[in-house]
């Protein structure tokens, strides 16, 4: 199975080429855009001619939330045009497409964890350019499985996880939103689904398409993920703090952040037999490859 990899410097493109070499029924070539620009057609011409990919993952994205408030048309070009280029271009090959997407499509107001049936009602630019990507690629390539994600981070990248221990290693005590609820994924974990949702579909003309959850499994507050964090950290001699719980009003941000960012994975697990991991188990695999080097 060979998979062409859109993006290449992101949590979940790395994961996959890390993963990889321990896949002998797989070949990860993840593509920077000095290779593949997904918004410009000749470039995945290119790409998928000299690859020849079985399926696409497209993990490419604009992903700076507070910055695409004010770079609204970067983050639609890349989240929304480059998307459906790429699922257009595959199409053509009846290629599969595995599109990553996330929590934002949603305004974050519901009660319950979401479920892929729910509307989604997003509140910021990045929300609203995932969410049309979701549509673009729906609508360029049958062969599409949208995944939607929240709460990533590993030992790579900037997210949550490190910043945290930086946080932990300068000061006593770290102040942290309380009042978000969300699911923690370790983008290992969503990789392994990642992979095992493209070997299902490889080589199948009929197929389960559509749009699925694949997040941790639990919920958690951001204030409960870095406590999470802290105790795993402080047994292995890694920085540790105490966690002053504060409301998303005392930590003000130009792109609103969902209050529930919870989703629910079940139709993931019913259709393809895969449930990730606990979200604590993802922390302590993070912290113990962070602290321990």
């Amino acid at each position: 199975m060979r998979l062409l990899i859109a993006g290449w410097q992101g949590q979940i493109a790395r994961g996959l080429v890390e993963a990889a070499p321990a896949c002998a029924d797989v070949k990860a070539c993840a593509v920077g855009r000095a290779a593949l620009d997904i918004c410009e057609a000749r470039s995945i011409e290119r790409a998928l001619s000299q690859i020849e990919p079985s399926i696409v993952i497209n993990s490419a994205a604009y992903t700076a939330v507070d910055k695409a408030e004010t770079d609204e048309e970067r983050a639609f070009a890349l989240n929304r045009d480059g998307a459906r280029l790429l699922a257009e271009a595959a199409a053509r090959r009846g290629i599969p497409i595995i599109h990553i997407s996330t929590d934002y499509v949603f305004d974050g107001r519901k009660a319950a964890p979401y479920v892929e049936d729910d509307p989604p009602a997003p509140v910021t630019v990045f929300g609203r350019s995932k969410l049309e990507g979701e549509t673009s690629v729906r609508a360029a390539n049958p062969k599409h499985v949208i995944l939607r994600t929240a709460w990533v981070y590993s030992p790579s990248g900037r997210n949550f996880v490190k910043t945290m221990l930086e946080q932990a290693g300068v000061r006593d005590r770290v102040r942290v939103v309380d009042d978000q609820r969300g699911s923690p994924t370790y983008a290992p974990h969503l990789v392994a689904a990642i992979l095992e949702v493209a070997r299902q579909l490889s080589g199948r003309k009929e197929g389960p398409w559509g749009v699925y959850h694949a997040a941790g499994t639990g919920t958690t507050t951001w204030r409960g993920f870095a406590e999470e964090v802290f105790r795993h950290s402080a047994p292995l001699g890694g920085p540790s703090a105490e966690v002053e719980p504060i409301a998303s009003a005392d930590y003000p941000t130009p792109a609103a952040r969902p209050a529930n960012s919870q989703l629910d994975s079940a139709k993931l697990e019913r259709t393809f037999g895969l449930r990730l991991p606990a979200w604590q188990q993802g922390v302590a695999e993070c912290v113990e490859r962070l602290v321990r080097g």
